[in-house]
């Protein structure tokens, strides 16, 4: 390759503090995301609650500080009454179209977010559903007893309130696919008197509200009701709908990384048209690479065709390496980026795959566990200048630099989208070159099409390793994503480098800033 990638992390600033929901997670009434997924009562991996236990140990890797249930399109049909209680009235899913028997509801979504160590983000039913039973499930929820349906909670073996923080008005409720859908006019109107209502029976929730990446929509929801939000939600899908029974190959499927940017910055533009940045921002409350796969029926085979969904070799490096730069695009707009939750988590498209025997952990779980497990608290000024990835419209390196609290360790994060070979990037801190030996975590695999599965669950897994650095320069694996960790010197304070370099060069090594002598 020609031309050379170059990153420059800056320290002239202290850091963004981002929001550790940015690592979310979604789960939702489809398929077996709930029932044969994190629910399976009667498995012998299953405790007395029908909670898979091999899926919160595999949960708690990840660290997910909040989960978004109980949809997506499902809970445009949902009456939560029907799913509490120990008499439940089972529902014809009008959206999936399938009988739900209702045994997973609001109860067992809260004690399985409390086993995984998430705070609940409850979406409400804003399709069939209305502000009143919107703000009455709020209502069950958060008031202390003495209420009808605090009272009834109480009755249901909850006195104390649950303190679901995150509640949602709607779901996609744009689109001519979802149940209840609205014009723009009609859902601003909605979602500004559900929002009055919610908030007069719990003003602390922090509340969003079904938007989209569209001057049309968005705008008029945020002048009726921006006041009464804190969040708009968007959604995002980047292989295209007609290719999910056969995923985009690798060049298309990593070429869509700059979608998501693309898609903040729009959504960011129009909050700031109403005079509202600051004061609401943007859950990426549903996303992935891959669309959901659910041919419009209730015949038996076009129910059978969503196991396509679970066919675990669609699931590659393409994936991972869109997911780094999706979490590396929030990351970088944490300003006006609050939430994102990996849509689903658990089956489907998500980085876990269930299975009656055990768990396979995808691609993309292990980037996610990385970012999770590896970043620091503030994301750093990072510029990079790469080479355009051919056929793919895209740099060949993505990068984030992140910093922890003590401003002592720097993480970098470097993505090579190079399918097949090698990549050299320079990599500058503070204007010099980073020179040395560095603790490593890789991620990639025998071939951009390595995937993991039942009879092959370690086929891509995270190493541990070094990277070596010589004057700036390092060898990056094809279809990697890499975090290096480097320990500054203790020079670095509160975002300035005291270090003189303008008294010869400077470089950085694991024994701190040193002056260059060649």
């Amino acid at each position: 390759m020609s031309a050379k990638s170059i990153v420059d992390v800056s320290l002239a600033q202290p850091g963004l503090t981002y929001s550790r929901d940015l690592f979310g997670h979604f789960i939702e009434h489809f398929h077996r995301q709930i029932y044969g997924g994190i629910y399976e009562p009667g498995s012998p991996l299953s405790d007395e609650r029908g909670f898979r236990l091999d899926v919160i140990e595999a949960m708690r890797e990840l660290k997910p500080t909040v989960v978004r249930w109980p949809g997506g399109c499902f809970v445009s049909s949902y009456h939560w009454v029907d799913g509490v209680g120990p008499e439940r009235t089972p529902h014809y899913d009008k959206a999936w179209r399938v009988f739900d028997p209702n045994t997973f509801g609001t109860h067992e979504f809260i004690d399985w977010c409390e086993a995984i160590g998430a705070a609940p983000f409850i979406c409400t039913n804003a399709g069939t559903g209305t502000a009143e039973e919107m703000s009455d499930w709020v209502e069950y929820c958060n008031l202390p007893s003495g209420s009808r349906w605090s009272n009834l909670r109480e009755a249901n073996g909850r006195p104390d309130p649950l303190g679901v923080p995150f509640w949602s008005i709607g779901n996609e409720n744009y689109g001519d696919w979802e149940i209840g859908a609205k014009t723009s006019e009609e859902w601003a109107v909605l979602v500004r008197e559900s929002a009055k209502m919610m908030r007069r029976v719990d003003g602390s929730i922090k509340l969003a509200t079904a938007a989209r990446a569209d001057l049309d929509w968005t705008l008029p929801l945020l002048q009726a009701a921006g006041k009464y939000l804190d969040l708009v939600s968007i959604h995002g899908y980047w292989d295209k709908l007609d290719t999910v029974d056969e995923p985009s190959p690798y060049l298309t499927a990593v070429g869509a990384s700059l979608g998501p940017q693309e898609d903040i910055q729009r959504t960011a533009d129009i909050i700031g048209a109403v005079g509202l940045a600051g004061k609401v921002g943007i859950a990426f409350d549903e996303w992935n690479l891959r669309g959901w796969h659910h041919p419009w029926g209730n015949d038996e085979v076009s129910i059978a065709a969503r196991d396509r969904n679970d066919d675990n070799s669609t699931y590659t490096m393409a994936d991972a390496l869109f997911s780094a730069s999706f979490l590396n695009s929030c990351l970088r707009r944490a300003d006006v980026v609050k939430m994102a939750n990996i849509a689903p988590n658990v089956n489907t498209r998500g980085p876990l795959f269930v299975h009656p025997d055990g768990i396979v952990k995808r691609t993309t779980f292990h980037v996610m566990s990385m970012y999770a497990n590896l970043l620091g608290s503030k994301v750093l000024d990072t510029h990079a200048n790469a080479p355009e990835l051919g056929g793919a419209g895209v740099p060949v390196i993505d990068s984030l630099a992140t910093i922890d609290e003590s401003n002592s360790r720097l993480t970098l994060v470097l993505v090579n989208r190079e399918p097949e070979s090698s990549t050299t990037c320079e990599v500058r801190i503070a204007g010099h070159d980073l020179d040395g030996v560095f603790d490593a975590t890789v991620l990639d695999g025998p071939d951009k099409d390595a995937y993991n599965d039942i009879d092959r669950p370690d086929a891509v897994v995270p190493r541990k390793g070094k990277a070596q650095f010589k004057n700036g320069l390092v060898e990056l694996p094809p279809h990697s994503v890499s975090i290096v960790e480097v320990d500054l010197p203790i020079s670095y304070t509160a975002g300035a480098v005291v270090a003189d370099a303008r008294v010869g060069g400077w470089s950085l090594s694991p024994k701190g800033w040193e002056r260059r002598t060649n």
